[in-house]
């Protein structure tokens, strides 16, 4: 009755980490495509704004590095269930091989790796790399391997060991990139390895989080006694350098189980594997958080556009509205003064002719005060008023030319736009993400509680 009760429990554990698999694989791979899309993806709509944006990953991404035979290799094998790495005591892992689950079981090398992860493409820049690449696909579903890239590095040596590229400054750059640096210290082989100690404690100032310690083939060791004196002297190696010495320093003891093999070392492998799954868990919540943040910058700079265009458009009325005040007045001038000059010297008959009879008696009436000045001017000054007020009128002109430029604004067409993509952030992007969100809430939380 026990061992039925076992079964079941099992079963129903692996159905829910099934579950919780595909909720997250579904997330990013949604969070991915919704940067990604050709023409309304937050990239092209940030590109747009002035506003570069880089797509979250699909898979976070784990580094193993350590001396040759430490046991990289095997973990992989043993991780995703399926032996797609070669391991033994020679160094068999000569350059870097990323292994990452896919469709159909495949290998590929050079440029097609890095055409599989083009944010790797800087590892051209290191003579040599290119050339010692390759990608192993595997079909595996084990455990999150879905959701995980390994990255295997060459073993490392002293001595005169020769490399066909700056191994250093490639494994800098991959620690600077990737989400885990697990660092095998084997206890049989070169476990204080001087090339290792000194890239883990470079890496160690940089990313300390990301780096984790562990005595590899542990069951190895011989007794508890000895693996205790192996772990000691690695730990005080490596406590020796100032960028390594911290507190709470942390080395679980861990090995490849063979059911055929008794051991009575204690195993903590799994926590390799808690470990990969508690980043995986906090790269989804990054990731919905970036996708967030993103999407709220972009609003924002669309407000900001939007804001802007509408205060050209006010300044462009008032400037509209003075340069047809001073239009008006500098045209008005010449019309006055050729009322002036008509009626004060066109005949009764030409004017009724001009303007009708009603007309011209009320352009009289009206303007008898302006004739009389106009008169009492005598013709020498009406000749100089004249010119002054045509350069008034000149002078007018200008200004309003000048007071009437005009902001400019934007288009309707390019408007509509803008409104469109705030639209579709607003209302598609934040509305997925929020769905997105509650669904990741649902593998840990009761439904009462959201």
């Amino acid at each position: 009755m026990s061992g039925k009760v076992t079964v079941q429990q099992r079963s129903t554990a692996n159905s829910v980490a099934t579950i919780a698999l595909d909720v997250n694989e579904k997330i990013l791979k949604s969070c991915h495509e919704l940067y990604t899309q050709k023409d309304s993806g937050l990239i092209a709509i940030g590109t747009s704004l002035g506003l570069p944006l880089l797509p979250p990953r699909k898979k976070i991404t784990v580094m193993l590095m350590g001396n040759h035979s430490a046991g990289k290799s095997a973990f992989i094998n043993w991780y995703i269930e399926e032996h797609v790495q070669k391991t033994g005591v020679a160094i068999e892992t000569q350059g870097f091989s990323f292994v990452t689950s896919g469709r159909k079981r495949e290998s590929l090398t050079g440029n097609a790796t890095l055409h599989l992860y083009p944010h790797f493409q800087p590892l051209q820049q290191i003579e040599g790399v290119p050339d010692y690449l390759n990608t192993e696909i595997s079909t595996s579903k084990a455990r999150k391997f879905p959701l995980v890239t390994f990255i295997d590095t060459p073993g490392l040596v002293d001595g005169d060991m020769k490399y066909p590229f700056d191994v250093n400054q490639a494994l800098l750059w991959l620690g600077d990139l990737c989400d885990l640096v697990f660092v095998f210290f084997d206890p049989i082989g070169q476990a204080l390895c001087r090339r290792t100690l000194d890239i883990v404690e470079e890496l160690n100032m940089k990313h300390p989080d990301r780096i984790h310690f562990y005595l590899s083939k542990a069951d190895e060791a011989g007794l508890e006694t000895d693996r205790q004196r192996v772990m000691m002297q690695i730990v005080q190696e490596l406590c020796k350098r100032p960028g390594l010495n911290k507190t709470g320093f942390d080395m679980p003891t861990i090995f490849i189980p063979n059911p055929g093999k008794v051991v009575r070392c204690s195993n903590q492998i799994e926590e390799c594997c808690s470990v990969i799954e508690k980043t995986i868990q906090r790269t989804v919540q990054h990731t919905l958080n970036q996708l967030e943040s993103d999407s709220l910058a972009i609003v924002g700079l669309v407000d900001s556009a939007l804001r802007l265009d509408d205060a050209a458009r006010r300044v462009n009325f008032k400037s509209r509205v003075r340069g047809a005040g001073f239009s008006l007045l500098g045209l008005a001038l010449p019309v006055l003064q050729l009322l002036l000059v008509l009626l004060s010297s066109a005949p009764l008959l030409t004017l009724h002719a001009l303007f009708g009879e009603a007309t011209a008696s009320a352009l009289m009436l009206y303007m008898s005060p302006l004739l009389g000045f106009w008169v009492g001017l005598g013709p020498q000054n009406q000749s100089w008023c004249l010119a002054v007020c045509l350069s008034v009128s000149g002078l007018l002109l200008v200004i309003s030319r000048l007071v009437g430029v005009k902001q400019p604004t934007l288009q309707k067409k390019n408007r509509a736009l803008l409104v469109e993509k705030k639209r579709l952030v607003s209302e598609v992007v934040l509305t997925k993400k929020q769905s997105m969100y509650e669904e990741y809430l649902k593998q840990s939380v009761s439904e009462h509680d959201l």
